[in-house]
């Protein structure tokens, strides 16, 4: 399995997993390393800090929220679990 993934492809896995659970839903980036690094821990765990990365660009471009607790983060300085969701009127 795929253990680096390029930016373009992690944006592409992220995006389209939006899409699919569309407004309103989120997913959690372990749902995009593993959409590219398979279901095992050593697949898509390496991917997790870009995918990360990929989640923080996105959300400075206003193409994803990052949310904590329900709530948008500062992308720049946020800890702990997060969940991605696409932009909505309330965000």
């Amino acid at each position: 399995m795929l253990k680096t993934a390029t930016p373009e492809e992690l944006e592409a896995a992220m995006l389209g997993l939006l899409q699919e659970r569309g407004p309103g839903r989120t997913i959690g980036p372990a749902d995009v390393a593993q959409a590219l690094g398979g279901n095992q821990p050593d697949g898509w765990g390496p991917l997790m800090q870009p995918v990360r990365k990929v989640a923080v660009r996105l959300m400075k471009e206003g193409r994803v929220v990052i949310l904590r607790k329900g709530r948008p983060v500062d992308p720049d300085d946020f800890r702990g679990t997060y969940r991605l969701a696409l932009p909505s009127a309330e965000t």
